[in-house]
């Protein structure tokens, strides 16, 4: 059992289905931020029904590419933590471009670095002190969601070892896949540093997943990524801190 939780792109796919897992739970976490860039878009209308029915959900509005909404993030969870850390922060909010290499160019890979690699690192930097208010108030606890984790949601396709095996399934998402390997190392980076403040930090790859982003040709539905996950944050340990770890438990090489 957890207290807190946040995760970013929580109106659609991936962080949606999580949402719903985490509120499903027999004894679900006191507050569940549920963040992503406009909470009363169109997009986000099953996320604000959900949240209508259950309290503990606090809708945010959190664009992490943006600096002043990330810090404007920092200050309405705090008022809702009431002084308490936050257990488990999930970076998941990402983007895809399918552009090949051949017709790559600079935009599309720094709109896709400032998602999917700047877009972590301030979001993580800005909740950095209510991680480390987590760890210490739970001191007792190991190395973990129930003392404190960061979760980057991040994917095979970054696994350097792993190109050849998946490059012709995935050769139109370069900037994705480079920016994912960003990402890990990120993680890596955070792992080393955050440690000693007794905060967990992991990669995790959600599998090939039915969204607008994985498209229907994909392997597993939100719900079955989603339960695999939980499951899989529920046995984090300092031994899967800093490295890469699938929906189902399986570790990745880098």
């Amino acid at each position: 059992m957890i207290s807190s939780v946040l995760v970013t792109g929580s109106n659609r796919g991936i962080g949606l289905e999580l949402i719903k897992k985490f509120i499903a739970k027999p004894q679900p976490p006191e507050k569940i931020f549920a963040t992503c860039r406009t909470p009363d878009g169109a997009r986000s209308e099953e996320l604000r029904n959900l949240a209508s029915k259950h309290s503990n959900i606090v809708l945010i509005s959190l664009d992490a590419t943006d600096t002043d909404s990330v810090k404007g993030a920092v200050v309405e969870v705090e008022k809702h933590l009431n002084r308490s850390g936050l257990n488990l922060l999930i970076n998941n909010a990402g983007v895809m471009s399918r552009v090949n290499l051949d017709e790559l160019n600079a935009d599309d890979m720094i709109d896709t670095f400032k998602t999917n690699v700047v877009g972590p690192m301030q979001v993580s930097q800005a909740f950095y002190p209510l991680l480390k208010k987590s760890a210490e108030d739970n001191a007792q606890e190991p190395l973990g969601c129930k003392r404190a984790a960061l979760v980057n949601m991040s994917s095979v396709l970054g696994s350097i070892e792993k190109t050849s095996l998946t490059f012709d399934v995935a050769k139109q998402v370069i900037s994705y896949r480079v920016s994912k390997a960003a990402l890990n190392m990120l993680t890596c980076l955070q792992a080393e540093a955050y440690k000693k403040d007794g905060i967990l930090c992991t990669a995790l790859h959600p599998g090939w997943v039915k969204t607008e982003m994985g498209t229907e040709k994909a392997s597993l539905t939100t719900d079955k990524s989603a339960t695999g996950i939980m499951e899989v944050l529920g046995s984090l340990s300092e031994k899967q801190n800093g490295i890469l770890v699938s929906w189902d438990g399986n570790v990745i090489p880098w």
